[in-house]
């Protein structure tokens, strides 16, 4: 038991460095936790269902955990070389595409929410 407490909060400590760099390098990750921030109260002042306010805030915590993974591929691509190849172009646009496609997907359930409310 002793050990399995050991492992979960080993985990959770390199977990959070890994946030702590990705916060510290990369100021798209800013600019998605003050949206979240900002969505986040938008979220809590309007009268939405416990399960709308889970969707829309899950859903903005994927987008940050999108964040991070973009920044893992880049960090190892660029840790392998940094020459130019198009191959470690494409890894990177690939990352970069994956947070973009969490966002939208994240803006049309807000979309879909709103609507909710008007009609």
């Amino acid at each position: 038991m002793w050990q399995q407490f050991m492992r979960v909060r080993q985990r959770a400590i390199w977990s959070w460095e890994g946030f702590l760099h990705v916060v510290r390098t990369e100021g798209s990750l800013a600019q998605w936790l003050v949206a979240n921030a900002a969505f986040a109260v938008l979220a809590f002042a309007l009268p939405l269902s416990a399960g709308e306010r889970a969707l829309l805030l899950m859903g903005g915590i994927i987008v940050l955990a999108a964040e991070c993974m973009n920044t893992a591929i880049e960090r190892i691509v660029d840790d392998i070389s940094t020459e130019r190849r198009e191959a470690a172009k494409q890894a990177k646009d690939c990352g970069s595409a994956a947070v973009a496609v969490t966002a939208v997907a994240v803006g049309v359930a807000w979309v879909c929410v709103l609507i909710g409310l008007i009609v």
